[in-house]
């Protein structure tokens, strides 16, 4: 091949391939997620390690979304206070926090923080089950992996994500209450009137729907980074286990975001 056609053929071979292999991602993990709803129900025992996933996914992280909440609503107060004051508009405080906590902030940060605290425990995970042969060995014993690893983990994913997402809303909105009003001085009454004026039911159950979207996405992605561990990460071993999981982590927060927008495109 001389240099010329060589010159020509990478960039025109590159777009093709590059789009290839998305498609494929894309398919895969569409595959993955039907996979393992399908299983959620599928044979017995299942209630009880849907129950166990929650206490791990949803419980022990209500700490760390109370905490996130707190600060997340106390900085939204201060900031918006300061800025409707030079308008004159400090009345308007528990709106702006209200509506930037429901609509947008709640839902995506919830999702972040599941996925840095949960996600990536849950890569790791099923990441160490493949490399050690023990998803191989459940295969073997007529044990269904994605019934078995999957399908409590997504259920838990789907009760947890809109539960620790209202909980993180109302956090925050005593953290935007408790700057707002008693560190900067702005009118209690008037701030909850405008949070209860401001939020209609529209707002919530698009915030649900967020929470919903993104836990599947979670879920879909950090269990289907650990499940082909082995032939995905481009490592063997405990090294592909640490590839796996900060792909999952990486991609989860950047198709949060990315869905975040066409979602809130299409709710609002």
């Amino acid at each position: 091949m001389s240099e010329k056609t060589r010159e020509f053929s990478i960039p025109i071979l590159f777009p093709c391939t590059l789009c290839r292999e998305i498609v494929d991602e894309i398919g895969g993990l569409f595959l993955f997620l039907l996979d393992s709803l399908r299983l959620i129900f599928a044979g017995r025992g299942q209630f009880s390690k849907i129950v166990r996933q929650i206490y791990f996914i949803g419980v022990q992280s209500v700490s760390v979304i109370a905490l996130i909440g707190l600060f997340t609503g106390m900085v939204m107060g201060m900031q918006l206070y300061y800025a409707l004051s030079v308008f004159g508009a400090d009345g308007f405080l528990g709106t702006g926090v209200a509506l930037s906590m429901v609509r947008e902030l709640a839902p995506v940060l919830t999702a972040i923080m599941l996925t840095g605290r949960a996600g990536s425990a849950m890569t790791a995970e099923i990441g160490v089950m493949r490399i050690s042969q023990q998803i191989d060995a459940l295969t073997i014993m007529d044990v269904n992996p994605m019934r078995y690893l999957v399908a409590p983990k997504m259920a838990a994913c789907l009760i947890s994500f809109p539960i620790l997402t209202a909980f993180f809303n109302l956090i925050s909105l005593w953290g935007g209450w408790l700057t707002g009003v008693k560190l900067l001085g702005a009118n209690a009454g008037v701030y909850w009137s405008r949070v209860n004026g401001a939020l209609s039911w529209d707002d919530i159950e698009g915030g649900f729907i967020k929470s919903i979207v993104f836990g599947l996405l979670v879920c879909t992605i950090c269990c289907y980074e650990g499940y082909y561990t082995h032939i995905r990460s481009g490592h063997a071993g405990p090294e592909g286990v640490s590839q796996s999981t900060t792909n999952a982590v990486v991609k989860s927060c950047v198709v949060t975001l990315a869905a975040d927008y066409v979602l809130t495109s299409l709710l609002w």
